[in-house]
């Protein structure tokens, strides 16, 4: 595999953009990733982008391009959920490392938050259900995850006060970065108390909707400062729909994780640095202890060790996750992949952690049924 580099991101705060479309949050962020690459647009001679649900465009990668005087030899659209950042990414390296392109700009970004009446947001996100046997008897993502969180918490003895140390975790790091949605502390106590959503999961259980981009720069030559290179990548598709999962022990995560290490040529002792998809409490629990991070019904215990904190062995999501930074569609889970490149370069600023030599980002879009495992290594 030859070699590519992330070499420039960009972000807009998460949160609230009043009067912001999918395409002028896109292009804050994109402006941000060229300088952060040192690049200018004839130097992009390929585009990716995730779907926006407030701008269900046909063609939203060329109509992106058009607003921002970019003319690419490769572009177009992809859609696999909550890990359509990452498969992007994934796209992006193998199109410099066969040589189709030197610099792909992936980005995406949505007005999810003001973009969109909540009842129309609740319907569209819900469509990932079963067209014949989730989607008629009412059933919402939070209910579909919900109910995978009982059977879950069923088989193993995860608890809820377990699932409520990792919102908390997420809190605590969202309120050290600007850009975050959600930055009020919160307790354990309190999420246990929050609203009931979709039992077991309550209102701090499950991520906030927001407005917001994310632009991130591959390209097949590095840049001039620190190297971070995507060193493996895989996927895995084990499901679609709830009722097709078999196993919740065996959703998909390791199967992609699994690849990526041995593309990489290392081990789960190796990795330095988490970014894992957390749209949920559970979610984040069940890929932790599936990939591999944590024994079955141990990730909590992890945690309260201090094992994922900023300065534990294993830094987890300190930007914030979708948890606390926000979820603004496809541009919520590649803030993950945002937040460890920095980390890898030493760009963290004051939520830097030891530099990590190798970082690990998951993502998973429908009810944990697309899985894409990327790693990326700082070299030099």
């Amino acid at each position: 595999m030859s070699h590519a580099f992330i070499t420039g991101v960009g972000n807009t705060p998460f949160g609230r953009h009043e009067g912001y479309s999918t395409l002028d949050l896109m292009a804050q962020a994109a402006k941000q990733a060229l300088s952060s690459a040192q690049l200018e647009r004839k130097d992009i001679d390929g585009v990716l982008c995730g779907y926006s649900t407030t701008m269900p465009h046909l063609m939203l990668s060329t109509l992106f391009c058009e607003r921002f005087s970019l003319r690419p030899n490769y572009a177009h659209s992809l859609q696999v959920g909550g890990a359509t950042g990452a498969a992007m990414l994934m796209l992006a390296r193998e199109l410099v490392a066969s040589g189709r392109c030197r610099n792909v700009l992936v980005l995406a970004g949505e007005n999810r938050l003001t973009g969109q009446t909540r009842d129309s947001s609740i319907q569209t996100l819900a469509q990932v259900g079963h067209a014949d046997y989730e989607v008629p008897n009412g059933a919402s993502v939070p209910a579909y995850y919900g109910l995978m969180a009982s059977r879950y918490m069923y088989e193993t003895g995860v608890t809820s006060e377990d699932l409520a140390e990792f919102a908390v975790l997420m809190r605590d790091n969202a309120i050290h970065h600007p850009d975050a949605h959600l930055t009020t502390p919160i307790s354990i106590a309190e999420v246990l108390a929050s609203k009931p959503i979709a039992e077991p999961l309550r209102l701090l259980d499950c991520c906030p909707i927001s407005d917001g981009a994310v632009a991130v720069i591959v390209s097949a030559q590095p840049p001039q400062g620190p190297r971070v290179r995507m060193t493996g990548a895989g996927q895995a598709h084990l499901h679609q729909h709830l009722t097709a999962m078999k196993d919740v022990m065996d959703c998909g995560a390791a199967a992609a994780s699994k690849i990526a290490f041995k593309e990489a040529g290392l081990q789960v002792s190796d990795i330095n640095y988490l970014g894992i998809y957390d749209s949920f409490t559970i979610t984040l629990t069940m890929l932790l202890e599936e990939i591999g991070f944590a024994p079955r019904a141990g990730a909590a215990k992890r945690l309260r060790q201090g094992d994922f904190s900023k300065k534990g062995d294993l830094p987890l999501n300190t930007h914030g996750g979708l948890l606390s930074f926000g979820h603004s569609g496809v541009a919520g889970g590649m803030a993950h992949a945002v937040e460890t490149y920095r980390q890898c370069a030493g760009l963290a600023s004051d939520r830097q952690v030891n530099v990590p030599e190798h970082a690990f980002v998951h993502a998973d879009g429908g009810v944990m049924s697309s899985h894409v495992s990327l790693i990326l290594s700082r070299e030099g």
